[in-house]
């Protein structure tokens, strides 16, 4: 039954009778310390009310879940938090200090009905103290621990609340862009899952890491330079720049949105479904070469090369450019295929470089910087056209053919210039 009778101090000015109800609803679940004067506060800057107040650890367990989605009508099945990170030794402290009986606060959470309304405290900030006060409620600690309660969120401010609450833990600027892309719709997930850059069922990763599934920047980044190898004439890829790009991170990409402008249904175009599945096919290729059981140790650098930022967005962008010429993009789709060593040539990419290079330059592939996805661009556009394969030829020829096309390029931003 829900308890009646607590006091509520409005201090928003005009409190919704729905919110005023909620709050109510929770007194009554939750019998918290300050039942006898509630304050509710709202967020100027996005209008959100909330209060602050103290529950018992046995009712924040009871009443409350960590498992909470952005978007809980149109993609329930994906999460804006970070994942539990359970092997950490402040979070062993956390846990230590929980069966101590300290008292946390500043857990940041919303009260929400509309879905698994059983658990409607839902956590949004502070999972880890969320389970170490549950592993410490199994020795029967049962201490109070302050909240910070949001009612009534719409999806914009839910993503702002999201957003606070996990800066307090240093929230990763994948995990922001993850965010952002829940936010604006399932599309950009749907799609990789479709042509196989992410498993089905799972969302992207919202901390890039070596071996793991691809972040949205990495997304982003290729859709974006494949519209932008379109452009380019193939005719004029020698005398014009054919510098791909990555985006931005943490932040609001302009490029991304002019994308997305610009081609209104990406997600149905079938050359660059094709341009995913054949991306997502060189990824399993390439790690499968270096797969435990070859000779030697596993070359994680080896194996991971075509999650390298400077290889994804030159690939892409090379798709881009031969998108009409067949037989061209056959071949650069074929490059997975190379039999007797991995798709890449890892090994020969390492030794690239240009009398130019600094002493620490440790060869092709390894930065993600513009001179390094431009040379990568004039690599890819070159195996295209022969088809056989990454050779350290190849590789010199297409360092070489970047240094020159650059002196020519700034040749003629030299004579623009000077023209009255």
């Amino acid at each position: 039954m829900t308890k009646k009778g607590a006091t509520l101090i409005d201090h928003t000015g005009d409190l919704p009778a729905a919110i005023a109800t909620q709050v109510e609803k929770f007194a009554g679940l939750s019998e918290p310390v300050e039942h006898d004067g509630l304050h509710i506060l709202s967020d100027l800057r996005t209008g959100a009310r909330y209060l602050e107040c103290h529950i018992r650890g046995s009712k924040l367990v009871e009443l409350g879940t960590i498992d909470v989605p952005l978007d809980p009508e149109e993609q329930p099945e994906y999460r804006a938090n970070r994942e539990l990170v359970l092997d950490h030794s402040a979070f062993d402290q956390m846990k230590d200090d929980a069966r101590a009986k300290r008292t946390f606060s500043n857990i940041v959470a919303e009260f929400n009905v509309g879905f698994d309304e059983e658990h409607p405290i839902k956590v949004i900030g502070g999972q880890h103290r969320f389970e170490a006060i549950r592993l410490a409620l199994d020795q029967g600690i049962d201490e109070h621990h302050g909240i910070k309660l949001y009612f009534g969120l719409d999806p914009e401010q839910r993503l702002d609340v999201q957003l606070i609450s996990n800066t307090n833990i240093a929230v990763s600027t994948d995990l922001f862009d993850r965010m952002q892309e829940t936010l604006s719709g399932p599309e950009l997930r749907k799609w990789c899952q479709e042509v196989g850059l992410l498993p089905a069922g799972t969302d992207f990763a919202d901390r890039r890491q070596r071996s793991g599934v691809i972040t949205v920047r990495a997304a982003r980044s290729f859709i974006v330079n494949y519209y932008r190898g379109e452009k380019v004439d193939p005719v004029m890829f020698d005398k014009c720049e054919t510098n791909p790009i990555l985006c931005k991170t943490g932040e609001r990409d302009d490029e991304w949105d002019a994308t997305k402008a610009a081609h209104a249904k990406w997600w149905n175009d079938e050359k660059l479904k094709n341009a995913g599945t054949a991306f997502a096919q060189l990824i399993d290729a390439q790690r499968k070469a270096f797969a435990k059981g070859k000779k030697g140790p596993v070359n994680v650098d080896f194996a991971e090369k075509a999650l390298n930022y400077a290889v994804l967005t030159a690939w892409a962008f090379t798709a881009g450019v031969q998108y009409k010429n067949n037989v061209r993009l056959q071949r650069h789709f074929a490059l997975k295929d190379q039999a007797g060593r991995d798709p890449l040539n890892a090994a020969a990419l390492a030794k690239g470089r240009h009398k130019s290079d600094a002493e620490n330059y440790r060869g092709l592939g390894y930065r993600t910087d513009p001179k390094e996805r431009a040379r990568l661009a004039e690599l890819f556009n070159l195996q295209a056209e022969d088809g056989g394969g990454i050779t350290p030829v190849m590789i010199d020829v297409a360092i070489k053919k970047y240094h020159a096309k650059e002196a020519q390029l700034e040749v003629e931003r030299a004579k623009a210039k000077a023209k009255p």
